[in-house]
């Protein structure tokens, strides 16, 4: 049992979407593997990280609420399956592997998931009826679900789009939606194994896996990138070029701004179908050149003589 995800992001069951989201930026940023070293750092940041993306996609966190754990092993339209079960009578149909089993796809070829009784599951809406159409036959057998991993950049989750695939014998032409966040599947109906008799077949999931990028890194649907500034421009300000996943933007770095200050650029993170897109997070790191000309360092010579700032008390 994965631990709970309100839990795991120290807020309530009840809790809004703004409160989920202010709390995911605050262990984002305590946790992240580029800013804490610490021994588990990083499961702690894949833990807050899936659980933000449960939560934070209304129809995902109706169903991690109604069915806890299990809830990925519900189709997303369970609820229009049991309206259709309940209106014929108790009898209706749930798409899924006999008894809950899933099939995934794996790097060596297939492989058995762990499920749910459906059947269990379910039979509380469908009013115990039998999903082999109610005489104990096996004439009209799902198929059952698959899954396979997807990878992709942020630039490329970003943009969306259209992308081939092949899996096994079998190609795919996938409409990828911008935005999508690691661990978001991907449904293609009908794609998955072939049922028996009149059955219908199951579903294929694609599971997004974002790389990881030494340019942009991903908190949520905000995206962290670091913006080199010399340590001119950090003391005077200036207006520096910074490259996102939508391409070359410009921002202010204001007067006095020291390594790790984050500049926010709203609505420029990643976009979100159902929602407000993140934000994109400029990160100011100051650089100094390797190598000074004899002018370059008589001038820092000069500024060490006449300045009275002490970064080790002013901190």
């Amino acid at each position: 049992m994965a631990r709970d995800y309100y839990e795991a992001l120290g807020v309530s069951r009840d809790a809004t979407p703004e409160q989920i989201q202010q709390a995911f930026r605050t262990s984002a940023r305590k946790y992240h593997p580029d800013v804490n070293k610490d021994p588990g750092a990083e499961d702690r940041f894949k833990e807050i990280n899936e659980a933000y993306h449960v939560l934070t996609d209304p129809q995902t966190r109706k169903r991690y609420d109604r069915f806890g754990d299990d809830f990925r092993h519900v189709p997303e339209d369970w609820e229009e399956q049991a309206r259709a079960g309940a209106g014929m009578g108790g009898r209706g149909g749930f798409r899924g592997a006999p008894g809950g089993g899933r099939v995934r796809y794996g790097t060596g070829g297939f492989g058995g998931g762990a499920g749910i009784n459906i059947e269990d599951l379910f039979g509380d809406m469908f009013g115990g009826g039998d999903m082999f159409g109610g005489d104990g036959g096996f004439g009209r057998v799902p198929g059952a679900d698959q899954e396979a991993e997807l990878e992709m950049t942020v630039e490329e989750a970003y943009r969306g789009g259209k992308r081939q695939i092949s899996l096994g014998d079998r190609n795919y032409t996938v409409s990828i939606p911008a935005g999508v966040v690691d661990g978001q599947r991907i449904r293609l109906a009908g794609e998955g194994s072939r049922g028996s008799g009149a059955g219908p077949p199951g579903d294929l999931y694609l599971v997004v896996r974002i790389k990881p990028d030494k340019r942009f890194r991903l908190e949520g649907r905000d995206i962290v990138a670091d913006l080199p500034v010399s340590p001119w421009e950090a003391v005077l300000g200036a207006s520096v070029a910074i490259r996102t996943p939508g391409g070359e933007t410009k921002v202010k770095v204001p007067p006095g701004s020291s390594t790790g200050r984050r500049l926010r650029l709203r609505g420029q993170g990643m976009p979100n179908p159902k929602g407000k897109p993140g934000d994109l997070f400029a990160e100011i790191k100051i650089v100094v050149p390797r190598e000074s000309t004899a002018a370059e360092r008589e001038l820092f010579e000069q500024l060490a003589a006449q300045s009275t700032f002490d970064p080790r008390r002013s901190r």
